[in-house]
């Protein structure tokens, strides 16, 4: 199906619960946590994803989609450490805002494999390097940072309140 291998089947199935508990936590939490349920799918969805996508070689050998899966579990280990405050009175932003950066990572090869392979026949884009879609990444990136200034500002508004005078 789409000239998908049995393997790409199951990391196309595992990267869509991924997408669809990261689009939940972003629509209903503003953020992804690893401290409610939605997120712990979002988390292990995701790492299964990069797992699953280091055994792909669709387009030759190792390349640039599997650098990705690899960035993408050092942000989340990065993350993890952050969960724990271990970088302070930081640790909040970059656990919020390196959630979304993984976020944002799916979005990548998922529009990457989705736009070059539909609709049959005639897909949209030619392939990763086609100047399209690489302005739609650009696009995707764009709608990141705003999203993420938007969670640091939510992070600094909520943390003015909670210090502030006469509230105990």
């Amino acid at each position: 199906m789409f000239g998908l291998t049995p393997l790409g089947t199951v990391h196309t199935a595992i990267s869509l619960v991924a997408l669809a508990a990261g689009i939940v936590a972003l629509v209903r939490d503003r953020q992804i946590s690893w401290r409610n349920g939605v997120g712990k799918v979002y988390v292990i969805a995701t790492v299964l994803t990069c797992l699953t996508g280091f055994g792909i070689f669709q387009r030759g050998g190792f390349g640039p989609p599997h650098v990705l899966g690899i960035i993408t579990l050092v942000v989340l280990a990065i993350v993890a450490l952050a969960g724990r405050s271990m970088f302070g009175r930081w640790s909040p932003y970059i656990e919020t805002v390196g959630y979304s950066l993984t976020f944002f990572f799916h979005l990548i090869p998922g529009a990457t494999e989705t736009f070059t392979r539909l609709p049959v026949g005639a897909p949209l884009f030619t392939g990763p390097e086609d100047p399209a879609l690489q302005q739609v990444v650009g696009v995707l990136f764009v709608v990141f940072l705003v999203g993420a200034a938007l969670q640091v500002r939510r992070i600094r508004a909520a943390r003015r309140f909670s210090t502030a005078p006469g509230l105990a």
